[in-house]
């Protein structure tokens, strides 16, 4: 009996212990399951998850291109883990659940994020939020949370992220264009 429970605590405290690792792997990421029931509401979903095998496939098939910027592509994408996107656009204003949302603004106030934007308009109750997570000096996590009376858009990005290959990369292959040291309002994005 004594061995049965000497096996069982050990075998407690080694799954207790992959938990850990593999959170600890992983902070950046965020849950996203609490938003399963959004789906059903929604009039559109868009559901990007983008790693293990298929994000190292983009890695090697950006690196091998002949051309300057996949290149670029290449390298800015080299340490990421993981790109989760989700999107849920609704017929009618206000028909999900804001607190679902809030749920997951909520995992933002986790230690090692920090708030890098937001933004509140009373216009169509839109709320933006921009978090990063830091490991020492290098980032290692964004999220972004865009909610209003009609939609939700979700995006996570994990491992370490080259902004400075962004902004060089920005307004090519489809990525907007980010103007960090212009004086002028930033433009909006259309879709």
């Amino acid at each position: 009996m004594r061995s049965i429970m000497k096996y069982l605590s050990g075998l407690g405290i080694g799954l207790l212990f992959v938990v850990v690792s593999v959170n600890a792997q992983e902070p950046a990421r965020l849950n996203f399951e609490r938003l399963a029931g959004l789906e059903a509401k929604a009039r559109d979903v868009v559901e990007v998850n983008v790693d293990g095998k298929l994000l190292e496939l983009a890695k090697r098939v950006t690196a091998k291109v002949d051309d300057p910027d996949a290149h670029k592509v290449a390298e800015a994408i080299a340490g990421l883990k993981g790109v989760y996107v989700r999107v849920y656009n609704f017929e009618h204003e206000n028909e999900y659940n804001v607190a679902d949302v809030d749920e997951i603004r909520a995992q933002l106030n986790a230690p090692g994020w920090e708030r890098l934007a937001n933004v509140r308009s009373k216009r169509n109750n839109q709320k933006v939020d921009v978090f990063t997570m830091f490991t020492g000096n290098i980032m290692s996590g964004v999220a972004v949370v865009i909610s209003d009376s009609k939609s939700v858009a979700l995006v996570n990005v994990i491992g370490p992220i080259d902004i400075e290959a962004l902004v060089e990369l920005s307004g090519k292959m489809n990525i907007p264009k980010i103007d960090i040291e212009g004086d002028k309002p930033a433009p909006r994005i259309k879709n």
